[in-house]
């Protein structure tokens, strides 16, 4: 084998390893962030003890969980039972592999990407590993032979082909966009001004529907311990229930990277600071810095939602994803393809600030409508 070939494996290893170090560590103080961000707005100290401002509680929770006791129960699938929590945690890490963390750079005489692989078809990826992920979920929930677990398996199955939809429209509208399903393309073209800028509403779509992803409040029902007991990790102790909690906050770390990626210009610095002493292009550093910057705003509103709003009855998930969210994605969709083709036809930059103006109302004319509906049911019932 060539040496360019070995410091080319030797790189991606490295690579592989960053991301890997980083979405480990992340997770941990994740559980960390959200503890003291919950304390802070339901006005409550949260974790103090374990070191300085509680910072050594995700160790001291490691900690416990790898002397924690496993039980297999006796009618269990065995094998399913021990690996769906692996099946579950493994694409929640390879996921991160075509994010890009910031722009290619000169590094020890060769040019290295701050991704681990840059691929043309990276949108595409990222909606093959995303539809996976949920395989670990179901076969926990039936493998375990418990009829709550089974359950929680089942919603998360529904809940993932229901939302889903409109995520795969979601990631259409970034790719028309920018014209390009390569994710250092989609960033680079967010040089000048966040797709979100361009198409507020369908930013806003992706974010309700990532929730929905990773299973987080008020879209918890795989979990939902008022109805399922916990639902499909209800058999799970230890270790095995360690990766189930290992891969929802990884999720959650990935979608916010994807969001950013998207929608929020990745690793670019606010468009206002570009030409400036803090722009990207001048130093490469600040690329991961912005990342990070954005993942954490973006996860501080996960944890928002999950502190103010409640869970939605089941009937109400489903028929919010397939009567509101789904067509709304896809009127979404149709605006900006018809806006971004007229702008092209007719050269006028007109036809493409419409896209926004249009989607607002869209979206307006939806919330109106929901609000119509729950009053109607509300009255129905009275």
């Amino acid at each position: 084998m060539m040496l360019s070939d070995w410091t080319l494996w030797l790189e991606w290893f490295i690579k592989s390893l960053f991301v890997i170090f980083a979405l480990l560590t992340g997770f941990a103080y994740l559980t960390w962030y959200e503890r003291r961000a919950l304390a802070r707005i339901q006005v409550r100290i949260g974790p103090n003890r374990a070191g300085p401002f509680g910072l050594l509680q995700p160790i001291a929770d490691a900690v416990k969980l790898i002397f924690k006791e496993e039980l297999t129960p006796a009618k269990a699938d065995k094998i399913l039972f021990f690996w769906a929590p692996v099946i579950t945690m493994v694409p929640s890490i390879i996921i991160a592999a075509v994010i890009p963390f910031g722009p290619t750079t000169n590094l020890f005489g060769r040019e290295i990407s701050l991704s681990v692989a840059s691929l043309n078809v990276g949108v595409l990826y990222l909606a093959s590993i995303a539809s996976i992920a949920v395989y670990g979920i179901v076969l926990a929930g039936w493998s375990s032979n418990n009829k709550y677990a089974m359950l929680g398996g089942l919603r998360s199955s529904a809940q993932m082909v229901s939302y889903e939809l409109s995520l795969g429209l979601m990631f259409v509208t970034a790719i028309i966009l920018a014209d390009s399903m390569n994710l250092h393309e989609i960033v680079n073209k967010q040089t000048d001004m966040w797709f979100a800028v361009a198409q507020p509403v369908g930013a806003l779509v992706f974010l309700i529907v990532t929730l929905a992803e990773v299973n987080r409040a008020p879209f918890d029902m795989p979990e939902a311990e008022q109805e399922l007991t916990a639902g499909y990790h209800s058999e799970y102790s230890g270790m095995k229930f360690a990766l189930f909690f290992m891969a929802e906050y990884q999720k959650m770390i990935v979608i916010s990277m994807i969001a950013a990626t998207l929608f929020f210009g990745g690793y670019r610095e606010f468009w206002f600071l570009k030409d400036t002493f803090f722009s990207v292009d001048r130093f490469w550093w600040l690329g991961p810095i912005y990342m990070f910057l954005k993942v954490v705003v973006l996860l501080f509103f996960m944890i928002w939602i999950r502190a103010t709003w409640p869970r939605i009855r089941y009937d109400r998930l489903m028929a919010f994803g397939w009567k509101v969210l789904l067509p709304l994605s896809l009127v979404i969709a149709l605006i900006t393809g018809t806006g971004i083709s007229l702008a092209e036809i007719y050269d006028n930059q007109l036809y493409f600030w419409a896209i926004p103006v249009i989607s607002i109302v869209v979206g307006l004319f939806t919330v109106i409508f929901i609000y119509r509906e729950l009053r109607r049911k509300a009255y129905e019932r009275a």
